[in-house]
């Protein structure tokens, strides 16, 4: 800034500025000279150390070796030899046959190559795959063959079993549950009968109770006298009084009853002493024809699982016929737990492996005679042709006018009408089928032989006896009453008049020995195919003369084949159950199906199985 005194006094508004002097630098050495200091590891670490290295040779010694020599322990050992079975008391082998029986192998023809029907020489009995305990797997391991124990206990048998037979019998007598399913003619009831027996004079069972269909009751008895003659058997009938003093003999070790009384007494089975327990028990209950109890919701179903029980078994030729909810209803008499509904198939199959033995004709009996099986299709008769048109097209149109509120049964109605008419036209009587098989007939009579004609209609069968009169026709079914039943097969079998035998499915399918007739006439189809073989089976058995010939008859362009076509794939379930068995059946006929057959489309809701 100026100075005051530098300003000219006359002009004090003009200032002056002169630049002061440079200014002064100092230079100052900041630098500064560092030198480590090395302490304790640093120290040490820094130190470069000349490592002194000695040379010392090393003298192996000879290695030594000791041999130990290992005696195994002395371990007592105690053996158990068994001697050879001793021969079974057979029946010396004759050249006639043995009189036919109504069920089992009684019909057997006595005239047999020996080699091929003499059974195992040693048939072992295997412990069940449940039994865990070592102890109890031994107790069947060294238990001696199954010959053995049936000499051991003087068994006779009117005829030599099957060694298949023998290995059923085996199967059965271990096990507390069990089912027999060999297919029909195998003889079943002979080897349910042979464990029984041996289980009851072995002392493991006291009280048996064997349930069946009604028909089957005569021919069960018939069969216990013929292969355990000396177990004492009664027969439940009489009314409830008298069947509630029956269920409770002691002296008789086997009971027989049908499904109806078993219905009727459950109040029998179901009531209990002072202590809770079951006041008529049973070391043994058998099944026979166990899909009378494929519906778990029937009275029939719940009355049989009612019955307090150490063993259940069940004998039947098809476990599964419509679903695989038939199965879980036979398993749940028998092991409760151990299916469940919406099971896979393959699953199902592998859970029942051990509690199932089934057995199929091809499979066993190399020496069956073969079964020829051919589908008759026949052409509807103009008259036929006329009434079957009207009837689909008015059936059709009523249908597709009730729309969404068409059910199940409005569509059975007119499959049956329409079956009914490709077997005889309800106008004239005309039909082609009856055409085709009187001509058959013809050949049946002339070569000496003997028919069984099948339908599902007892009108049918009334009205095929009236044009088959001339090959002295008999009938056989639910219209017939019990006490003529057995008089009629035994006419059919002795009779060379009668050639033709008329059969219900129903009445004709279960429990029969036909082996006298060499042809099979189907005469209209039945739903489920389990049901037509039972009843080829009825001639196509175990003591067949010759080869069994079976005829379908089949309308062409009718419901008949559209419904022949979903049969046919109904036998794939059964084989996936069951992969070693040569005949199957798949499910039961679906809603979509039945809609299906007249290419209407189904509205939904509850279905109802077909049969």
């Amino acid at each position: 800034m100026p100075n005051a005194r530098d300003l000219p006094r006359d002009r004090p508004d003009v200032w002056s500025w002169h630049a002061p002097g440079p200014t002064g630098v100092s230079t100052l050495d900041l630098s500064l000279h560092v030198e480590p200091l090395v302490l304790g590891w640093n120290r040490a670490l820094s130190r470069v150390e000349e490592p002194t290295v000695d040379s010392v040779r090393l003298i192996e010694p000879p290695l030594e070796v000791i041999s130990v020599k290992v005696v195994p322990p002395s371990v007592p050992v105690r053996s158990f030899t068994f001697p050879e079975p001793a021969p079974l008391d057979f029946p010396a082998q004759a050249d006639s046959t043995v009189p036919a029986s109504p069920k089992g192998i009684a019909g057997w023809t006595a005239k047999r190559d020996a080699a091929a029907t003499r059974p195992a020489s040693s048939t072992r009995i295997k412990p069940p795959g449940d039994v865990i305990k070592l102890a109890d797997r031994l107790q069947y391991l060294l238990q001696p063959s199954l010959e053995s124990l049936l000499a051991q206990r003087s068994l006779e048998f009117p005829l030599r079993p099957f060694a298949y037979q023998m290995e059923g019998v085996a199967f059965l007598y271990p096990r507390h549950a069990a089912i027999l399913a060999d297919e029909m003619g195998l003889g079943k009831t002979m080897q349910a009968i042979t464990a029984i027996r041996l289980l009851l004079r072995c002392g493991e069972v006291r009280s048996v109770a064997l349930i069946c269909p009604k028909p089957l009751v005569s021919n069960w008895q018939r069969e216990f006298s013929l292969w355990a003659p000396e177990i004492p058997v009664l027969a439940i009938e009489g009314d409830q009084a008298q069947r509630r003093w029956q269920w409770r003999l002691p002296t008789i070790p086997v009971k027989i009853a049908n499904y109806e009384l078993l219905h009727r007494d459950r109040e029998v089975f179901e009531s209990r002493d002072a202590s809770g327990r079951a006041e008529v028990r049973f070391d043994l209950v058998v099944l026979d024809e166990s899909q009378r109890i494929k519906n778990r919701s029937s009275v029939t179903h719940q009355a049989a699982c009612a019955i307090s029980r150490r063993r259940s078994w069940a004998l039947t030729g098809t476990p599964v016929e419509n679903t695989p909810e038939d199965l879980v209803a036979i398993f749940e008499f028998l092991l409760p737990g151990l299916l469940s509904s919406g099971m896979k198939p393959r699953r199902m199959g592998r859970a029942v492996r051990d509690y199932v033995l089934r057995r199929t004709q091809d499979q066993v009996l190399a020496d069956l005679p073969p079964k020829l099986v051919r589908d008759a299709e026949v052409e509807l008769t103009p008259e036929q042709q006329t009434s079957y048109r009207l009837a689909e097209d008015e059936g059709v149109l009523r249908l597709t006018e009730l729309g969404e509120s068409a059910a199940i049964q409005h569509v059975f109605e007119l499959v049956l009408r329409l079956k009914q008419i490709c077997n005889f036209d309800s106008a004239t009587g005309a039909s082609s089928k009856l055409e085709r098989l009187v001509a058959d007939l013809d050949e049946v009579a002339a070569s000496g032989r003997k028919a069984l004609v099948f339908s599902q209609w007892v009108e049918t069968l009334q009205r095929l006896a009236r044009h088959l009169a001339c090959f002295g026709p008999l009938e056989y079914h639910g219209r017939v009453p019990a006490h003529r039943r057995e008089p009629i097969l035994r006419q059919f079998r002795d009779d060379p008049r009668c050639h033709v035998l008329l059969m219900s499915y129903a009445a004709g399918g279960l429990g029969l020995n036909l082996q006298c007739a060499s042809y099979v006439f189907l005469f209209d189809r039945w739903w489920n195919p389990a049901v037509e073989d039972q009843a080829i089976h009825r001639a196509h058995r175990i003591g067949a003369d010759g080869p069994v010939t079976v005829t379908r008859f089949l309308a062409v362009g009718t419901i008949e084949e559209r419904i022949n076509r979903i049969l046919e794939e109904k036998r794939e379930l059964f084989e996936t159950i069951f992969p070693d068995a040569a005949h199957s059946c798949r499910l039961g006929l679906s809603g979509e199906e039945l809609f299906g057959l007249f290419d209407l489309k189904f509205p939904g809701g509850p279905i109802n199985k077909a049969a």
